[in-house]
């Protein structure tokens, strides 16, 4: 198996639109950068896009180096400032419990009037892929995009519905679902597919107007839901990084 990366994106901000680049730094835990901070209800459980569609609407900027963090809201409104920590805070990550300190600034006051209910900004010790470090990176190939696509009856399906990471070309529809528990080489970096990626509401809304208006779930039900596999509705991969190193488009993906 030989593939080509087809697509790298990430988030500083969980939940918030996704930024393509040409190049990335892939670490032990996932891609520089990617989920670095998140917004949690008052009572610490994690906000995603089934909590708020209009989130993944909002772009997030972080400059690492000068420690500050921009959000850009889709009415052009702009909410800088400098990073600072506060108290550490018990937060309830899908399920789970994880450790966050509060993010001071008006990052905050402005998501909970988008999202109409008080929200925090909280940045965990570790960036925050949804599956921990087994689920650092995540990965998909380009021609299962066409494979949904074809039992929905539509012509293409954007990828940016999945949040994947890494988007893989000359590889078979589903052949990710064939690399859990193997050595796969991307670019200069080596990560092992741990499961496959299960599937929910928030693959429904459309990425540039948060709208609900294509049933990704019912035609994964339809034509994967009888699949054994470690997640309902699967689409996609998500593997620990076994050896970190730069991932750049064009680099090429194989077994080992």
């Amino acid at each position: 198996m030989t593939g080509r990366v087809s697509w790298i994106s990430y988030t500083p901000v969980k939940a918030t639109a996704l930024h393509h680049v040409d190049e990335i730094e892939l670490l032990e835990g996932g891609p520089r950068g990617d989920r670095r901070f998140y917004f949690i209800t008052e009572r610490g459980r994690l906000v995603n896009n089934k909590d708020c569609p209009p989130l993944r609407l909002v772009t997030a900027e972080y400059d690492e180096g000068a420690d500050t963090l921009t959000l850009r809201f889709a009415d052009g409104v702009e909410v800088c400032g400098a990073v600072e920590r506060g108290a550490e805070v018990e937060t309830s990550f899908h399920h789970t419990p994880r450790r966050a300190r509060l993010v001071l600034g008006p990052w905050s006051e402005a998501v909970s009037s988008l999202a109409g209910a008080p929200v925090r900004l909280v940045e965990p010790e570790l960036s925050a892929p949804d599956r921990g470090r087994g689920g650092a990176a995540t990965l998909l190939a380009r021609t299962s995009l066409g494979t949904l696509a074809e039992n929905l009856g539509v012509d293409t399906v954007d990828p940016r519905r999945f949040r994947m990471n890494f988007g893989i070309d000359g590889v078979e529809a589903h052949a990710e679902d064939a690399w859990t528990g193997r050595r796969v080489r991307i670019g200069d970096a080596v990560v092992i597919p741990q499961g496959h990626v299960g599937r929910c509401a928030i693959t429904t809304q459309n990425p540039d107007t948060a709208e609900v208006d294509l049933d990704t779930l019912k035609a994964l039900a339809r034509y994967r839901g009888d699949l054994e596999t470690t997640e309902p509705l699967p689409f996609g991969v998500h593997a620990a990084v076994a050896q970190p190193g730069r991932v750049r488009l064009g680099d090429p993906v194989g077994l080992l």
